[in-house]
């Protein structure tokens, strides 16, 4: 038996990248996931890659906050509750300073931290004490790296969330934490390298201690160990899985 043996998973973000890879991993332990994304065709390859007796997708998009109640009631027609919510789907575009525009802003902030919020405050009703909540940040939230500022500074919201929701939630014995992926080999990498950024991929890379750019699946086996009871110590923390990228 998979330590999640029996119980109902979300994850936003869940067509591609680490909400795929997280989807795959919490299925192989037994629970079964629920997963949004805007992108039907994306949603149903994914349910295919996962298993369909251990996936269900519910078109949505977070920042819609009609989209979340349909998800949700999805959710609670199963009858179990919820037990892990990884809220990992976020949008990525890149402006300098100089360069940064008010629809620049207005979107990041609105999928990013706004979508994030109501995606975790609508579960409050399904949530079944002892659940686990992890929260997608990124350590763009602390390097500064040129380009990244209103992105990172939505991931810096999400690191704070994690921070007040698990005060929040404890009594119920509800984990909130957080994950700070480092430069992980997703379709999102390849828009950055290819946008306005100082940094094609081969620099990424060498910004790297480990010398190479992280998988998915090694974001989404830390996203399983916080989804379980192997984490049941650990509270408003975040986890990095960077490579050693934001540690020296």
């Amino acid at each position: 038996m998979g330590q999640l043996e029996g119980k109902t998973a979300v994850v936003t973000g869940g067509g591609t990248g680490i909400g795929l890879a997280t989807a795959v991993r919490l299925a192989a332990e037994g629970a079964h996931v629920f997963i949004t994304g805007r992108r039907k065709a994306v949603l149903d390859a994914a349910v295919e890659t996962i298993g369909p007796a251990g996936a269900t997708a519910v078109v949505g998009d977070i920042s819609d906050l009609d989209d979340l109640d349909r998800l949700y009631d999805t959710v609670r027609a199963r009858g179990r509750g919820l037990d892990v919510l990884f809220a990992n789907a976020a949008t990525a575009s890149f402006a300098t300073l100089r360069q940064t525009t008010e629809e620049h802003v207005d979107e990041t902030f609105h999928v990013n931290v706004r979508g994030t919020l109501f995606t975790v405050q609508k579960a409050l009703p399904l949530l079944n004490d002892g659940a686990s909540v992890i929260l997608n940040s990124s350590v763009r939230a602390d390097d500064g790296v040129a380009a990244f500022g209103a992105y990172a500074a939505s991931k810096a919201a999400i690191r704070s969330f994690a921070r007040t929701w698990a005060n929040e939630l404890k009594d119920r014995g509800i984990r909130v934490n957080a994950i700070s992926p480092g430069t992980i080999d997703t379709p999102g990498l390849d828009a950055v390298a290819a946008g306005d950024t100082p940094f094609t991929r081969s620099q990424f890379v060498e910004g790297v201690p480990l010398g190479r750019i992280g998988r998915p699946e090694e974001v989404a086996n830390v996203a399983a160990f916080l989804a379980s009871e192997q984490s049941s110590f650990i509270l408003g923390a975040n986890l990095y899985v960077d490579g050693g990228e934001n540690q020296f």
